[in-house]
């Protein structure tokens, strides 16, 4: 015979769902950071066009940069948390109930491994390459 397995109560479903909006949230921050990110990439990018400047396309690579920092934070807060309700939601579970303390799981999520992640290579690391290889154009005309 197999053993029953743990129920999960109502409260438990409530704290799993709190978490899940706050993770729902972070995702959403991140999504709004690359629609800054290519909005203000290609203004800069359109002024250095406009005026063949070198200098603003660089400038272009600072907001880049800042943008990918800001992104790397959101990426790694979710993570956090989705280790938190990866914790929580196993029955028996010592994470106290509607607890959203997730310092025991920061720790785990190591800033070089979020910042150099796949998602955010491709994004940023592309994003950057082609306002670099733009602002060498300029440079060298």
């Amino acid at each position: 015979m197999s053993q029953p397995q743990p129920t999960i109560t109502d409260h438990q479903v409530k704290h799993l769902e709190m978490i899940q909006a706050i993770i729902t949230r972070l995702g959403n921050g991140s999504f709004l950071i690359k629609g800054w990110t290519m909005t203000l990439a290609g203004v800069f990018l359109g002024f250095a066009a406009n005026r063949s400047s070198w200098r603003i396309a660089a400038l272009a690579s600072l907001s880049i940069f800042g943008f990918w920092l800001l992104d790397s934070y959101y990426l790694r807060q979710e993570r956090v948390f989705r280790a938190l309700y990866e914790a929580a939601r196993q029955p028996g579970t010592s994470v106290e109930l509607f607890s959203m303390d997730v310092r025991p799981y920061i720790p785990t999520v190591r800033w070089r491994k979020v910042v150099t992640s796949q998602t955010l290579i491709n994004f940023y690391g592309v994003l950057s390459l082609v306002n670099l290889a733009a602002a060498a154009w300029w440079f060298l005309r």
